[in-house]
């Protein structure tokens, strides 16, 4: 009998964006929180050999180039087992939507293979597993509130920020993740007046000119640095200057008004509003409907507000589709929630 799990969405409370590393990939600091929207994965495992993805959506990639046919190869060679794998995905959640969605299913997996076949992996060898395949694969091996460091696959749990009714936006429009992060680089060396050669050897993606060699590693930015500084204000409870800690209510229902408080926000959106700019509108009808934190999720086009109520929720949500934009009231989903949720059958 396959193994069926329930592989998760994620959003992004914060997301800034600091150099570009030698390998490619950009310094990130994030915290993320797994939500309640969800696919379904089933795990098959029988006689023979390769690995089959099947999916209605035909934005689906079935080869190679999907996480799951990568993460599934690594799996069954660290399991030492040779066998057939199909792969099932019931998919809910958008595809280039900033939600973790093909990260999500990656990791379900994985952790479904490992029922199926009744073999363990140790821990740490499936951190190292998923970040390989990507950078926020990491993260669903958590659940909850997790913190992302390096290029996002170093994680971090966190303490659980309370569970949150969370309205998603979910516009018909593809980010590329790689494009908004070139259109960053292009900003950040227009503000910084990098010529294309300096920035050429910055990179390591050209000829190198003769004065590289007296150039000297760019340092963390300072939001980077700022980043930390609240998230670190946060977790101990201490008030930025200038930003007050809620007072009277226990610390489950105010930690995340005090996070949002502390001004975080997703750099990407400096770069994919300009670019996009019905997406910047859906962010403010989400202000206006009342959300007390309303944000990109990831890269996009995903959109997200978090709510005081349920009703409070459901109403923004109803404003959002009559203008013709997708939207659903879920929630934010606590560590334990997400493990008591993941697994639908296959013990």
């Amino acid at each position: 009998m396959p193994v069926t799990v329930r592989s998760f969405a994620k959003i992004n409370l914060g997301l800034n964006i600091g150099v570009l590393r030698p390998d490619g990939f950009h310094d990130l600091r994030s915290v993320y929180q797994t939500i309640a929207l969800h696919d379904t994965v089933h795990i098959g495992v029988g006689h023979g050999a390769g690995i089959e993805i099947r999916c209605e959506d035909p934005r689906v990639p079935r080869d190679a180039s999907n996480t799951c046919y990568g993460i599934a190869e690594r799996a069954m060679a660290a399991l030492g087992v040779r066998a057939r794998v199909t792969i099932t995905i019931e998919k809910q959640l958008p595809v280039q939507g900033g939600l973790g969605g093909g990260s999500g299913n990656a990791v379900a997996v994985l952790l479904g293979l490992e029922r199926a076949l009744k073999k363990k992996l140790p821990g740490a060898e499936k951190f190292r597993i998923a970040a390989d395949v990507g950078s926020d694969l990491p993260l669903f091996l958590i659940g909850g509130t997790v913190l992302g460091v390096e290029r996002g696959e170093e994680v971090y749990p966190l303490p659980d920020l309370p569970a949150t009714v969370c309205v998603v936006a979910t516009p018909e429009i593809g980010v590329s993740t790689p494009a908004a992060f070139a259109d960053w680089d292009a900003m950040i060396a227009g503000a910084s007046g990098e010529t294309a050669e300096l920035r050429s050897a910055r990179t390591g993606q050209g000829p190198v000119p003769t004065r590289a060699s007296k150039l000297t590693p760019q340092p963390p930015s300072d939001r980077m640095i700022e980043f930390g500084r609240m998230v670190s204000a946060w977790l101990s409870g201490q008030p930025l200057s200038g930003v007050p800690v809620s007072k009277g209510r226990g610390r489950a229902e105010t930690s995340l008004l005090d996070l949002v408080r502390t001004g975080i926000e997703n750099d990407f959106e400096q770069v994919v509003f300009p670019r996009y700019p019905e997406l910047r509108k859906v962010k403010s009808v989400l202000e206006r409907a009342g959300a007390f934190y309303a944000s990109l999720s990831g890269s996009g086009s995903a959109l997200y507000g978090l709510f005081k109520s349920r009703a409070a929720g459901e109403t923004a949500a109803a404003r959002l589709r009559r203008d013709g934009i997708p939207a659903l009231v879920t929630a934010t989903m606590t560590r334990q929630q997400y493990w008591k949720k993941f697994l639908v059958s296959g013990l």
